[in-house]
């Protein structure tokens, strides 16, 4: 994966949230995100939302951490919109914070397995791995145009740090 340091500005979401946890999204009987995202996608609640700024691009964003990896957190699947003014019923809405981010930029593979294969080696760095510490505010994922082929996904993976 190749990987840079940036820092993002606000970023205001429309779309699903759920509370989970990583041991619940490890088994197929509790997991809620697949079911979640096929939710979002399977009813097409994007063409719902007002004010896209960036129409069928997605961000599957982990945030509002009970403490780090282990912990329950709450997962946001949606598109970003230029204001909050016109959230139709049903969907809900969400502010990302201006912040720094470690970009993890994935190799091209088959979907889900290159989301699990990255996010795997993600779990497994430490401290130093990082350009900074974890912050646990929000980390997301970018599901753009790179991501329309199912058998060739590409995507971004932004993770929170404390610069």
């Amino acid at each position: 994966m190749q990987t840079e340091v940036i820092q993002k500005p606000e970023i205001k979401l429309v779309g699903l949230s759920i509370r989970t946890n990583n041991r619940n999204e490890m088994d197929p009987h509790t997991a809620k995100i697949g079911e979640t995202m096929g939710r979002f996608l399977g009813q097409n609640l994007a063409a719902q939302i007002q004010k896209r700024k960036n129409t069928g691009t997605l961000f599957s964003v982990y945030t509002e951490y009970e403490s780090d990896v282990s912990g329950d957190y709450t997962y946001f699947v949606g598109e970003e919109v230029s204001d909050f003014e016109s959230v139709p019923t049903g969907l809900e809405k969400l502010c990302i914070p201006s912040a720094t981010y470690q970009k993890f930029t994935t190799s091209s593979g088959k979907m889900p397995d290159v989301v699990i294969n990255a996010w795997q080696k993600i779990w497994k760095m430490t401290s130093s791995d990082f350009a900074g510490k974890r912050s646990y505010q929000a980390d997301f994922e970018l599901y753009d145009e790179r991501a329309k082929d199912p058998a060739k996904t590409s995507l971004d993976i932004f993770i929170g740090i404390e610069a």
